[in-house]
């Protein structure tokens, strides 16, 4: 089963922080570090997990994944191909990979993904360099042809989670909504109420 949220975090203490809000999946992203540096932090979030019954997916690295016990991986299009991350993780695992148009997500579907994340849905100041946003209605082409779930990335909030399910999204995923939130863990809950989980 895909969880309806994921939370990307870089670090324990954020990761830690969704978690006790209810996060059922935290997506590890951590950028200009040591390979060693991410897999010890990987771990440590892992073992947070554990205490919560969430599943801890890692963006890029199937290798981290793998060496860290994580549940799944999240590959970008530049990483492996979706079709080598199962073969990597095998069939039990979450395997999620990026499109912003059908076409893509349907080859994403053929390699065996679980599931496919859209985006970017909307403006986000989180990640700098990514496309115009698809908006709702873009998630909503996405969703209508394949048959794995879709998460909708980018500018989530709380409040615009009814639109993305009305346009097919299965959840979501979010950075600055939590990460940047006073209250972590408060702000996961909401976005938690707003998905009906």
């Amino acid at each position: 089963m895909v969880p309806r949220l994921h939370v990307i975090a870089g670090c324990t203490a954020l990761a830690r922080a969704a978690l006790s809000g209810g996060a059922p999946a935290v997506q590890v992203r951590i950028k200009q570090a040591t390979d060693a540096a991410v897999l010890a932090e990987c771990r440590r979030i892992v073992a947070a997990a554990r205490q919560f019954d969430a599943v801890v997916i890692v963006n890029d690295r199937a290798d981290i994944a793998l060496a860290a016990g994580a549940g799944g991986v999240h590959g970008g299009a530049d990483d492996l191909p979706v079709a080598e991350l199962r073969r990597l993780l095998g069939p039990e695992a979450l395997v999620g990979g990026t499109a912003r148009d059908p076409g893509t997500a349907l080859c994403l579907q053929h390699g065996g993904a679980s599931y496919v994340g859209v985006g970017p849905v909307y403006a986000s100041t989180s990640k700098t360099g990514l496309p115009p946003p698809l908006g709702p209605a873009g998630v909503e082409k996405v969703a209508t042809a394949v048959d794995i779930p879709v998460i909708a990335i980018a500018g989530v909030t709380a409040a615009r989670i009814p639109e993305l399910l009305d346009a097919g999204a299965h959840g979501v995923a979010v950075i600055g909504a939590v990460a940047q939130a006073n209250d972590p863990a408060a702000a996961t809950a909401e976005l938690l109420e707003a998905l009906g989980d």
